[in-house]
């Protein structure tokens, strides 16, 4: 029983070293691994779209990397790099995209959503005020219901 807990433990151990594997290459000089994290740091991940560029492990996000390494390497200005890839893959591949007539639906939208559901958050509200609001009795009904009282009370 212990030789077979012992063995477990080793397949355990060693599987995880078995499935581990090699280190992105990261460049040669460390300057230029710190430009381009920082020019990734700033584009979204297109596969991820929640995660920046630098965090993401995507495949398409580790060719991304590879392709800003080789645009420094060809000393390639980092706005010049971030106008590259938003000349290939749009506005969306930026975190913060320019506030331009294209966007404005990105910058505003969510006002407007807001806007519009406080709107209708009014309405509902104040039709259901109205729906909740006991109706005016005419003349007639009031003295049916004065004498409706009186005989109850007495």
């Amino acid at each position: 029983m212990k030789l077979r807990t012992l063995l477990l433990c080793c397949t355990l151990m060693f599987a995880g070293a078995a499935m581990a594997k090699e280190a992105a290459p990261m460049a040669a000089d460390v300057e230029v691994e710190k430009r381009m994290v920082a020019i990734s740091e700033e584009l979204r991940c297109l596969v991820c779209q929640n995660e920046s560029l630098s965090g993401s492990h995507a495949e398409l996000a580790l060719d991304l990397r590879r392709e800003i390494r080789r645009m420094i390497g060809e000393g390639k200005t980092d706005q010049e790099i971030l106008d590259f890839m938003v000349a290939r893959y749009g506005d969306f591949v930026r975190f913060r995209p320019p506030v331009k007539p294209t966007t404005w639906l990105l910058w505003g939208g969510p006002f407007l959503l807001m806007a519009g559901g406080v709107a209708a958050l009014i309405a509902f509200l104040r039709r259901r005020a109205r729906e909740d609001a006991a109706p005016a009795l005419s003349e007639e009904e009031r003295r049916r219901a004065a004498a409706l009282l009186d005989q109850s009370n007495s």
